[in-house]
């Protein structure tokens, strides 16, 4: 004997409630739909089901004008990701001298931490300098699950001692990518004392 479940049997409160159940189920299939890149859609934007929430920043020469300055930037992206990391935003909020240069053609990124570097990773970057604001693309998608360091490099530190703070967003990899606030990156620029 063979038995089947048939929602005729149901009273209609029950009814109801199961036939809302069904049709929430199907609209959360229709709204986080996974794309081929394993990222995940929402209304037709990429998000991050988890984004980065931290980022770590270094810098092993620390005074102001020292020319061979590099900046590291370091973020984790979580297994359970949802998306590939496809970029990164990365502004300057805080510092006394808002004029130092960068030099955006020298950016590199690579896997793992500074210093204990990996592979590189392909990155191409702009630098707009009336808003401070790095704007870095992976034209091949960080994965989940992978740690990243990404280098700016400045001309030369800043003429002024102060606390600088960097504002990074990471962006997803995908169509109409919603960016996630990452955090800021503290880097604290010292004077030299001349006796």
């Amino acid at each position: 004997m063979t038995s089947s479940f048939d929602i005729t049997r149901l009273n209609p409160w029950k009814r109801t409630r199961v036939g809302l159940g069904l049709l929430s189920c199907l609209a959360c299939a229709a709204v986080f739909q996974p794309l081929r890149s394993g990222a995940v859609e929402l209304r037709g934007s990429t998000v991050f089901l988890r984004a980065p929430w931290k980022v770590d920043l270094r810098s092993y020469y620390t005074n102001v004008f020292e020319r061979w300055a590099e900046y590291y930037f370091t973020l984790t992206l979580a297994e359970d990701a949802g998306a590939s990391l496809g970029g990164l935003t990365i502004q300057q909020t805080r510092g006394a001298d808002w004029q130092f240069p960068f030099s955006p053609e020298r950016t590199r990124a690579f896997l793992g931490q500074p210093r204990h570097g990996g592979a590189p990773v392909p990155v191409e970057a702009s630098f707009d300098p009336s808003l401070r604001r790095f704007k870095l693309s992976f034209p091949e998608p960080i994965p989940p699950g992978n740690t990243i360091t990404v280098m700016i490099k400045p001309w030369h530190n800043p003429a002024q001692a102060d606390t600088y703070m960097f504002q990074v967003e990471a962006i997803p990899a995908g169509p109409n990518p919603i960016p996630s606030a990452v955090g800021s990156g503290t880097l604290r620029i010292y004077s030299i004392d001349r006796y």
